[in-house]
């Protein structure tokens, strides 16, 4: 497996990325959110121009991706998306460690996300990785726009947290 900044040939490929590993959360009754198709071309070129997007391959093929965006001081995680086919094999560890490293060199304090709380591959997973729950008192302006814009989009129908990893 190789972690590498993501290219612009590389952004029309998320999507089917997305689509892919999206469709677990039909496995758990979140049908609306399975069939979601992710950002299109243009905004993910935004973090790939600002050196925000890694891709993760494994004998040449992209089978997963995050991207992500400065909010309020931090790195923040956009989407991480990995094939199904190849989880459970550290991809998206490997992902989360270089958004980590690029924001450690960038100076930021701590890493920051979004997630589904009662989704195992979502708050559960990104825990064992040193991100803890956000209380709404603990949320950023910046997060807090995150967590409304979430909520009118209709993602608060099952429970929905920020998360921050502290970084050293």
């Amino acid at each position: 497996m190789e972690i590498r900044l993501a290219t612009s040939s590389d952004l029309p490929g998320f999507s089917e990325i997305e689509v892919d590993a999206g469709r677990l959360f039909a496995d758990v009754g979140m049908d609306e959110i399975a069939g979601d198709e992710g950002a299109p071309v243009s905004v993910l070129a935004e973090h790939q121009a600002a050196g925000h997007a890694w891709v993760a391959e494994v004998d040449g093929t992209v089978v997963g991706y995050l991207i992500a965006m400065p909010v309020d001081g931090c790195l923040h995680v956009e989407q991480i998306s990995v094939r199904p086919a190849y989880g459970r094999r550290g991809i998206g560890a490997a992902l989360l460690e270089a958004a980590a490293q690029c924001a450690l060199a960038e100076n930021r304090p701590a890493m920051t996300l979004t997630t589904f709380v009662e989704v195992s591959w979502n708050a559960p997973y990104y825990a064992r990785h040193g991100y803890r729950l956000l209380g709404v008192d603990e949320l950023t302006p910046g997060l807090q726009a995150i967590r409304e814009r979430e909520a009118a989009m209709g993602l608060d129908k099952w429970p929905r947290a920020a998360m921050r990893r502290d970084l050293p």
